[in-house]
């Protein structure tokens, strides 16, 4: 490495380090007000939900905002397969997003308050961010994400409620927990 390269090295490190000792109350502050669920199955949408929280963790708000809608549908997408629930309509087209919730709502599959969550993360601008519309320029994304990702834990904590018995998950939907024949499962741990 040259001495450019050196020195350019260390004054980027210097720079990221500044800047995380600034903000880093705010960032405990934020992952904190969130009270996500420790621990969820371990499917496809889990990272992404954790990575989520670290976004607005870390003050990307807008990428933590978009991301909040793609794991609500992700999430709402699992709870219709886990229930035997159809997503086309029969003329061939796809149920939205909002049909399915109400669906769930009305068969009783998640509660009102989950369906609620899911409903406000849905209407939570969710085509002007993806197709970034001009309004998205009078959006406070800071308070937009706090919201998606408070229903979003919620939505969380219903579909991957557990209890603990003597050391061991016991999972109080476990349609929504991939459990082995040996009574193991995969699990995502958020525990920080």
């Amino acid at each position: 490495m040259s001495t450019s390269e050196v020195i350019k090295r260390q004054m980027v490190k210097e720079s990221i380090e500044s800047q995380c000792n600034s903000f880093i109350e705010e960032k405990i502050n934020r992952y904190l007000e969130i009270e996500h669920q420790g621990i969820i199955g371990g499917h496809y949408f889990a990272q992404a939900s954790s990575e989520c929280i670290y976004l607005y963790r870390d003050g990307y708000f807008i990428g933590a905002v978009m991301m909040s809608h793609a794991i609500n549908e992700g999430i709402i997408k699992f709870v219709a397969e886990r229930n035997g629930i159809e997503r086309h309509k029969p003329d061939g087209t796809t149920k939205a997003i909002a049909e399915l919730i109400d669906e769930f709502r009305e068969k009783g599959i998640i509660s009102n308050a989950c369906a609620d969550a899911s409903m406000v993360i849905w209407r939570s601008f969710r085509a002007d961010i993806h197709h970034m519309n001009p309004t998205v320029a009078k959006i406070d994304f800071q308070k937009l994400t706090q919201q998606n990702l408070k229903c979003l834990s919620a939505i969380e904590r219903e579909i991957f409620d557990f209890k603990v018995n003597n050391g061991a998950i016991v999972p109080s939907q476990p349609k929504y927990w991939d459990i082995k024949a040996d009574g193991t499962t995969i699990a995502f741990l958020r525990l920080e």
